[in-house]
């Protein structure tokens, strides 16, 4: 059973995927938003790929634990992959997700350009992976 792992931004969605067990989660994508339409015929497609089972969503809360406005555009996003793939969503609290990833890069000594280019994918990884540790 795989399952995609998703780190929705307003201009990028990272995109992360389980193995077949449901023990790991590895990076695969930074999909660049364009419209609504061209972002979900792209998840289409790695969702057909992958076999993908279930969807987890990064929900970004505020550090108090509520539930701001960029946390309820994400809830309707994910209401749109619910309807649109059929497939249960859950969230994930990401808080401090990518900043955990900036930080893991710069250990790496990854550079600042290639830091930007992956940074999604793996707070999608992290988001993931925080999921499917949580589950066992």
């Amino acid at each position: 059973m795989r399952i995609l792992g998703l780190d929705v931004g307003e201009k990028t969605i990272g995109v992360a995927i389980s193995d077949e067990l449901g023990l790991t989660a590895q990076g695969i994508e930074v999909i660049q938003r364009k419209t609504l339409d061209q972002d979900l015929k792209r998840l289409r497609e790695m969702i057909t790929e992958y076999e993908v089972e279930a969807i987890v969503v990064g929900l970004p809360k505020n550090m108090n634990g509520t539930i701001g406005k960029r946390a309820e555009m994400i809830m309707e996003f994910a209401e749109q992959l619910r309807d649109e793939f059929d497939r249960p969503v859950h969230f994930w609290d990401e808080r401090l997700t990518t900043v955990s990833a900036e930080k893991t890069l710069i250990a790496a000594d990854m550079s600042r350009k290639k830091r930007k280019k992956v940074i999604d994918k793996m707070a999608a990884m992290l988001i993931l992976q925080g999921y499917l540790d949580a589950k066992r």
